[in-house]
């Protein structure tokens, strides 16, 4: 840990709560949830829980918040819990709920923003396990700048022959082409997800808690721990003592949210070959810290990093698998001594990412989880941003190079994810098409809806690699095949998509880096002219509030 500076007031903000005489309500209100008198000499830690049972990520939270409440306790600091919101990403995909999915993200980011503010809170810990967790955190931790550490809630454990919830989606589309039958369908939903944890591949959780340890919000291997271990139930303990001691030494998210800190989470993000959300959330993630970072940082940085990890859902591996070799701190030492890491980026530990890594041993021999840099799966990034007269602003592809670099194809256009799902379980999307889905912007949507049950549905019935997918949208982290999302400007906003019909050519090009529907100039003008405005889909509440306010997705989908 750095050196404690002399001029660091560790109570800097709950000193104006509950000290002097005018604080005395204050004080009272405190005594009847547990305050002692020698508690209120003490910093005050805020512990935000993201429990709830309504999905697996989730449930078990409150007791790692327990955990990291001990943690601050014995460290000298006093813990005060407090719980903010999650949704389930894959309970409410594919259905209108899905809407809500990214709106979370900023609810949890204001959520814990103002209960640390209005409570005067010297730090917290923030503990995080469904997609949206992990950045709605950051965010809040960027926004407040008061010392801060996040902690996963771990990855699920596989469930039977391997699977996982990608494994029920795709059964989906298996028994609308007829390859399984309806008790082998209700055979991998019963046996999929076994207990608690975040979705088992590389997948968007995973993808966030490996970017937040990147970028040294998290201590080292936080996010690679099972959700039901005692290494997690660790990290949490040890996660509450290093708040504190980050309170004592003055040391502040944005002093480690640098620049060369979201270049480290980006390296990491694409050799882990992580989601696509990954990009939505670091964007919005720098905002908030005051970073500048833009689409093409991911380009310039992608040029140069390898795709190393043969993980689901374009690989072969789990979470928990790589977890059994050691985790992601044996790949981030081998981009360190490759020059690919800045190591001199401050963490949470009070040391250096160089630092962190020093001691850490390589993955054993004869492992096939992560390759050599000299073997890479993709000799540069698989998150591919494209321009073009479908994209001006740009849009985001996940290509992992098994299915092809270029595509080329008939345009099969929908107004929204329910029409192109049930097309495709209908059998009327056909190889070679290009499948549009428009419309689902993060205002047009509004919200952005994740993409998994049409492209799922997609490889179920045996089109993968023979169709291709783009959307204004966003993808599941658990989505693979020759997809392009994020497409800007979005059609809710006359972006080019909303001018597409059925038969249009359209062409995507990941070594060009190009998006673009073969029409001319004066032929999209004449249709810009006769399109009709569309009637906003939520009229108001918080969907309408969202569509209002949100920036485009080449910024982050921010509401600040």
């Amino acid at each position: 840990m750095t050196k404690k500076k002399q001029s660091v007031d560790p109570r800097r903000y709950s000193r104006e709560v509950v000290d002097g005489v005018k604080q005395a309500p204050a004080r009272a209100m405190l005594r009847a949830v547990g305050f002692s008198d020698a508690d209120f000499s003490r910093p005050q830690i805020g512990v935000a829980s993201t429990w709830s049972n309504l999905t697996p990520c989730n449930v078990h939270i409150a007791e790692l918040a327990r955990d990291a409440a001990a943690g601050v306790d014995s460290a000298g600091g006093k813990p005060v819990t407090f719980n903010t919101i999650t949704v389930s990403d894959g309970i409410s995909m594919g259905s209108p709920g899905m809407r809500y999915s990214l709106v979370s993200r900023e609810v949890i980011a204001d959520s814990i923003e103002t209960v640390v503010g209005a409570e005067g809170f010297d730090g917290f810990v923030a503990i995080g396990g469904c997609d949206k967790n992990m950045p709605g955190c950051a965010m809040a931790m960027a926004r407040l700048n008061r010392p801060s550490v996040f902690v996963y809630g771990g990855t699920i454990r596989p469930g039977l022959q391997r699977r996982d919830i990608v494994s029920v989606f795709e059964a989906v589309g298996g028994r609308a082409a007829g390859a399984i039958s309806d008790a082998q369908l209700l055979e991998v939903e019963k046996t999929a997800i076994p207990g608690p944890g975040s979705c088992g591949g590389m997948y968007t959780a995973n993808t966030m808690a490996s970017a937040m340890e990147a970028l040294g919000m998290s201590l080292p291997g936080s996010s690679a721990q099972e959700a039901v271990s005692d290494s997690k139930r660790d990290d949490c303990r040890r996660a509450g003592a290093a708040v504190v001691r980050l309170v004592n030494d003055g040391l502040r998210p944005r002093d480690i949210m640098t620049r060369k800190a979201f270049e480290n989470a980006i390296t990491v993000v694409i050799a882990l070959g992580g989601s696509t959300n990954a990009v939505l959330h670091l964007l919005a993630i720098a905002r908030a810290a005051g970073v500048k970072l833009a689409l093409d940082d991911f380009t310039r940085i992608g040029r140069r990093v390898p795709v190393l990890a043969d993980v689901r859902p374009s690989g072969r591996y789990l979470m928990s698998e790589l977890i059994a070799l050691g985790g992601i701190q044996p790949l981030m030492k081998r981009l360190l001594g490759a020059g690919l890491l800045h190591g001199n980026c401050m963490t949470v530990t009070g040391r250096t990412i160089e630092q962190n890594l020093a001691q850490v041993a390589d993955y054993p021999d004869g492992q096939d989880i992560i390759r050599e840099l000299s073997n890479p799966i993709k000799k540069n990034s698989h998150l591919v941003v494209l321009y073009g007269n479908l994209a001006a602003e740009g849009a985001v592809a996940k290509i992992s190079g098994k299915e092809g670099l270029r595509f080329s194809g008939p345009a099969r256009v929908f107004d929204g994810e329910e029409p192109a799902t049930a097309a495709i379980l209908a059998g009327k999307v056909k190889a070679g098409d290009v499948v549009v889905i428009r419309y689902e912007g993060p205002r047009g949507g509004p919200g952005m809806r994740e993409m998994l049950s049409p492209t799922a549905a997609i490889m179920g019935r045996g089109l993968g690699g023979k169709v291709a997918f783009i959307t204004d949208g966003r993808f599941s982290g658990g989505t693979h095949g020759f997809v392009v999302g994020h497409v800007t400007p979005e059609a809710a906003v006359g972006g080019v998509l909303a001018l597409l019909r059925n038969g249009d050519i359209v062409t995507i090009d990941a070594e060009q880096r190009r998006i673009d529907v073969q029409l001319p100039a004066a032929e999209l003008k004449r249709r810009r002219k006769a399109l009709k405005p569309r009637k906003p889909y939520a009229q108001h509440g918080v969907l309408a509030k969202y569509a209002r306010v949100v920036s485009s997705a080449s910024l982050g989908a921010v509401t600040e």
